[in-house]
């Protein structure tokens, strides 16, 4: 028998920890390689980790609401036939530090030992929390990262001599000046109000805004777009076409279809801000919105532009499937160059989006609403849709994303039968 380690896995090329949303097993819990044993949540995608051994859970390093660093153990794992991990070699220096910050302990009231997570460790050094007088809410007293964090944001902070478990006795410990925090915003609350913490996804979505707004100066423009013609055209088609494909056929393939072209015809929109160039991207991959009840993720169709109005309503069907179930994956939101938002499918009619970082636009399609418009001086009563876009003045102008529009506009409007074939 012997003890191997299960560790937090990169979740994405760019994702660089993950916390630790629930347990799926306990100590003592058998399970085989590939079974789920965590639910983690990184700033990118939720996903259940799966185990890389056949073996019996020996201990949970890492607690519910820890936020560990790739690499870093979260659990151990007895497996038959197998020797230890401390036996089998040399490791690297970073898992030497995992190793050693694992096994910093601390010594109880009763003379036993309690671990310190990773997370916690590193979060008490930033600080400079004295760990000994921090009272834990996890598994039989145990700190957790949210323990710390609460404390943080009262400023009620025991502040500690030395750092935990590194430093000799008798030896003065160097400090670095701890990273400035942003303070936290100070509102009271009353009875009945509830406190829901910013984790995970929306964590990231709040930095990722910020940053945007921040860094990226927004000018925003809407062009009206007649689709009476579109609107006529797939309410010919759309229960045929359920009973072929087995999906709905939604306004939002055409509209992704008509982005597509029309980038692929102004390559200029298709660019992102890379400090002292601009990089005009090749692909052409569309960033869609899908919402939940408490997040929102940005699933790419890659190579949109290559794709028929069929492949791109397939594509938008299982995209939402996978939000919508849990199963989306790290790679289905990677390499996204251009966003178009259906703000439409909950009643918009005008707004302006945040563009995602560092794209260089977003175009945020509206409801579709009958209005009176005038035509060769007479009224007639017309479907219209407003779409709202937002641009980084610092790739693009006003000129060539007014002929942008314009073209999304013009493949809008001929759309039909003759023009627009779904296959």
């Amino acid at each position: 028998m012997g003890i191997e380690k299960i560790t937090m896995p990169q979740l994405g090329e760019s994702v660089t920890e993950g916390t630790i949303e629930k347990w799926l097993v306990a100590p003592g819990d058998y399970v085989n390689k590939y079974d789920s044993i965590a639910e983690v949540n990184t700033d990118k995608v939720n996903a259940e980790v799966p185990s890389s051994f056949t073996g019996v859970i020996k201990e949970l390093i890492g607690q519910e609401g820890d936020t560990l660093e790739v690499g870093e153990i979260i659990c151990t794992i007895e497996v038959e036939g197998s020797t230890s991990s401390e036996a089998a070699g040399p490791i690297s220096t970073e898992q030497n530090a995992a190793s050693s910050a694992e096994k910093a302990v601390k010594v109880t009231a009763d003379g036993q030992k309690a671990r310190y997570s990773p997370a916690v460790l590193r979060l008490s050094q930033e600080h400079d929390i004295d760990l000994e007088q921090v009272t834990g809410s996890g598994k039989d007293g145990r700190i957790t990262r949210k323990d710390l964090q609460k404390l943080i944001d009262s400023g009620n902070v025991p502040k500690a001599g030395f750092s935990a478990g590194e430093a000799p006795a008798g030896k003065p410990v160097q400090r670095t000046a701890p990273q400035k925090q942003q303070e936290p915003v100070s509102i009271p609350t009353a009875a009945g109000d509830i406190e829901i913490p910013v984790t995970g996804v929306r964590k990231a979505i709040a930095a990722n805004m910020v940053k945007s707004l921040h860094e990226a100066p927004h000018a925003w423009t809407m062009i009206e777009v007649d689709v009476t013609n579109l609107v006529a055209y797939r309410d010919s088609i759309k229960t045929e076409f359920k009973q072929n494909e087995g999906f709905n056929l939604t306004y939002f393939a055409f509209f992704v279809k008509a982005v597509s072209q029309a980038l692929k015809e102004f390559p200029q929109m298709n660019s992102m801000w890379a400090g002292d160039k601009i990089i005009q991207k090749k692909a052409i991959n569309i960033s869609i919105a899908v919402a939940t009840e408490d997040a929102l993720f940005v699933p790419v169709i890659k190579n949109a532009d290559e794709k028929t109005i069929k492949g791109i309503g397939r594509q938008i069907h299982e995209l939402a499937q996978k939000v919508r179930t849990g199963k989306l994956r790290s790679e289905d939101m990677q390499g996204g160059t251009f966003t178009v938002n259906n703000t439409g499918s909950f009643g918009s009619v005008q707004s302006m989006g945040i563009i995602n970082h560092p794209q260089a636009a977003i175009l945020q399609v509206e409801s579709i609403v009958k209005r009176p418009v005038i035509i060769d001086g007479m009224i007639g009563i017309r479907d219209m849709v407003n779409l709202c876009l937002s641009l980084d003045h610092r790739v693009l102008d006003g000129l060539v994303c007014g002929r942008f529009l314009q073209r999304v506009k013009e493949i809008l409007e001929n759309s039909s039968k003759e023009n627009s074939s779904l296959y």
